[in-house]
C-alpha cells in the first residue's frame, strides 16, 4: 500500500509540475468545429449480367477548411492484409450459417493503405475535390461488394453512387443508390415476396472483422419468424444474397425488414425487382420517428403504394399530408393510416400528384399520442406504351449544411427540394463533369411546407457524368431527392435517391486540466 501510495504521488506530482499545453479557448467554450479526417462507404454487389450494367460513381465536393492532402478510392470488398482482431466474448459467429446467405467470392486481400495512397489494386481513385470519377464495376454473377474510402482533404462530403441499367424483360429497369456507412442497424419499408417480385438483401462485410447478422421480418400480421434469419455469419471481406422468400414462409405481399448486426458492422442494401413491372434499390430508411418526411414523388406518378410499421409496444394513427407547391394539404380519400402494433399497414395511393411534384409527410393524427414508424413508398411511372417502372422512396433527414448525390447524366436529373418547416433557400451547384467542364451554380427559393422541382443545373461544356450539391443557406429544414429519368427501349426508366447530411464537419469539444480525476 505505502509503495502504491509513492507511485500515486510521483504520477500526481509530475502532472502538476508539467501540465499539457493549454487549450485555446477557456473551460467550458462552446465546440470547435473540425473537418473529418476519414469518410468511408459500402456498396452493395453490382447487378450484372448479358443485359446489365453497373457504374460506381466517386465525388467529393470542394471545401474551405484547411485540410490537405488525403487520398480516395474505391476497391473490391476483400478482408484487409492485417489479421482480423479477436472476437469478443458472447459474439463468435455461430459455426454452422444459415444455408440461405451464400458468400460471394471477394478475391485476394487489399494491401493495407497509407492515408495519402491508394491501394495498388484500387478499381477507382479519386485525384481531386470537385472533379467526380466514374467507372463500370466489377461484372461477373458472383460480384463482391464495394467498399469506398476518402481521407484528408478527400474525406468531407466524400459521396458514392451505384447506378445499374438492366434491359431484360424480368427485371428491367434504372436501380440506384448511394453508397452507405457501414452500420449495425438498418430499416427497409416496401419489401415483397408476393407475385412476381424477387426481392434480395445484399450484406456486404468490409471491416477487418466477422459479423453476425439477424433479419427481423414483419408483416400485416406481425414478426415473421424463421431461425434461417438469424445468426448469419459474414466473414471480414465477403459480400452474400439472401433471397427473402427464403426467409420468410410463404407469399407476404408488404414487408417491412430490419437488418440488425449483433457484432461487427457491415453495410446493407435491399433491391427489389417486380418481373416486368421496375426495379430498383428500397432505400434504408431513417430511425423510426413519429414523423417521416419522403421528398421525392414525380409528377407523372401513375401509381402510389405506401407502408408503413409501427413497433411492437404501439399502434400509430398518422395523417398523410403531401407538400405541393404552395405548402401542406391533405390529398382526398387518403387521410389517415393506421397501423396495429408490431405490424406493416399499406395503403394504394393511385395518382396522388395529379401532375404536380411532391413530397410526403406521415405525423401523428394525435400530438399526445406520437409513435415512431417507419415509412416506404413505391412510386411507378408509366409510359403511353403501357411500359412502366418502380422507384421506392422512404423516411429522410434533412440536407443540413451540405448535402451531394454523384452520377448525373445531361438531361436527365431532376431535384426535387421540399421545406418542411419555414421558408428556405438553398444553393444548388453543379460539378465539373467527369470528362471536363465548367461547375455552375443556382439559388432556389421554397416557399414554408413547399416543394419545387427543377431540372438539374448542368456544367458548362459538360463532359461526361457530374455532382450536384445542396447547401442550406436559410429557413428549412429541408429534404431534397434527386431523380434519374433514363429512359431506355421504350421504358421510361428512373430511379430516386434522397440527399442526406453529409456531416463534413464533427464538433470537438474543449478539454481542461483536472488533477482530481486521479482521485476518483
Amino acid at each position: 500500500m505505502l509503495a502504491a501510495a509513492v507511485v500515486l504521488a510521483a504520477v500526481f506530482g509530475i502532472a502538476e509540475v508539467r501540465p499539457p499545453a493549454a487549450p485555446a479557448k477557456a473551460a467550458g467554450a462552446a465546440p470547435a468545429t473540425a473537418q473529418v479526417e476519414r469518410t468511408a462507404a459500402v456498396c452493395p454487389q453490382p447487378l450484372q449480367g448479358l443485359t446489365g450494367s453497373t457504374s460506381l460513381t466517386a465525388y467529393t465536393p470542394p471545401g474551405t477548411g484547411s485540410a490537405t492532402g488525403g487520398a480516395g478510392w474505391l476497391s473490391d470488398a476483400a478482408a484487409p492484409a492485417t489479421p482480423p482482431a479477436a472476437p469478443t466474448a458472447g459474439a463468435s459467429a455461430p459455426a454452422n450459417p444459415a444455408p440461405t446467405a451464400t458468400p460471394a467470392p471477394t478475391g485476394s486481400a487489399a494491401p493495407a493503405a497509407a492515408p495519402d495512397k491508394a491501394p495498388a489494386d484500387a478499381k477507382l481513385t479519386l485525384a481531386k475535390p470537385g472533379t467526380p470519377v466514374t467507372g463500370p464495376a466489377t461484372n461477373g454473377d458472383a460480384a463482391p461488394g464495394t467498399g469506398a474510402v476518402a481521407t484528408g482533404a478527400l474525406a468531407p462530403g466524400f459521396t458514392v453512387t451505384q447506378t445499374t441499367v438492366v434491359t431484360e424483360q424480368r427485371g428491367q429497369g434504372l436501380s440506384g443508390l448511394t453508397c452507405t456507412p457501414a452500420g449495425t442497424s438498418f430499416w427497409f419499408a416496401g419489401a415483397s415476396t408476393a407475385g412476381d417480385r424477387v426481392d434480395y438483401l445484399s450484406l456486404v462485410n468490409t471491416e477487418a472483422t466477422g459479423a453476425v447478422v439477424d433479419i427481423k421480418l414483419y408483416g400485416d400480421k406481425g414478426p415473421i419468424e424463421n431461425d434461417a434469419s438469424n445468426g448469419i455469419a459474414v466473414a471480414p471481406g465477403s459480400s452474400q444474397s439472401v433471397l427473402l422468400p427464403t426467409i420468410s414462409k410463404g407469399a407476404v405481399t408488404d414487408l417491412t425488414v430490419h437488418v440488425v448486426v449483433r457484432s461487427g458492422r457491415i453495410g446493407a442494401a435491399l433491391h427489389a425487382a417486380d418481373g416486368n413491372k421496375g426495379a430498383d434499390w428500397i432505400p434504408a430508411s431513417t430511425e423510426p420517428a413519429s414523423t417521416q418526411v419522403l421528398p421525392g414523388l414525380p409528377a407523372d406518378t401513375s401509381a402510389a403504394r405506401l407502408v408503413v410499421w409501427a413497433p411492437p409496444e404501439d399502434d400509430a394513427d398518422l395523417k398523410i399530408q403531401l407538400s405541393g407547391k404552395n405548402g401542406w394539404f391533405t390529398p382526398a380519400g387518403n387521410e389517415t393510416i393506421h397501423v396495429k402494433a408490431g405490424q406493416v399497414a399499406a395503403v394504394d395511393l393511385g395518382k396522388i400528384t395529379r401532375e404536380e411534384v411532391a413530397g410526403l409527410r406521415l405525423s401523428p393524427s394525435d400530438d399526445k399520442h406520437a409513435t415512431p414508424v417507419v415509412a416506404g413508398l413505391r412510386v411507378d411511372r408509366t409510359g403511353s406504351n403501357g411500359k412502366s417502372d418502380a422507384a421506392w422512396l422512404t423516411g429522410s433527414a434533412p440536407v443540413g449544411a451540405r448535402a451531394t448525390v454523384a452520377d448525373n447524366r445531361a438531361g436527365a436529373a431532376t431535384l426535387f427540394l421540399t421545406s418542411s418547416g419555414d421558408a428556405a433557400t438553398v444553393k444548388v451547384t453543379a460539378s465539373a463533369g467527369s470528362g471536363g467542364g465548367t461547375p455552375a451554380t443556382k439559388e432556389v427559393q421554397i416557399p414554408a411546407g413547399g416543394t419545387v422541382a427543377l431540372p438539374a443545373p448542368e456544367p458548362a461544356g459538360l463532359n461526361g457524368s457530374f455532382a450536384l450539391t445542396v447547401e442550406t443557406t436559410s429557413g428549412g429544414p429541408v429534404v431534397a431527392a434527386r431523380m434519374l429519368a433514363i429512359p431506355t427501349k421504350d421504358v421510361p426508366m428512373f430511379t430516386v435517391q434522397a440527399l442526406r447530411d453529409d456531416h463534413s464537419t464533427v464538433k470537438v469539444p474543449q478539454a481542461a486540466q483536472d488533477p482530481g480525476v486521479v482521485l476518483r
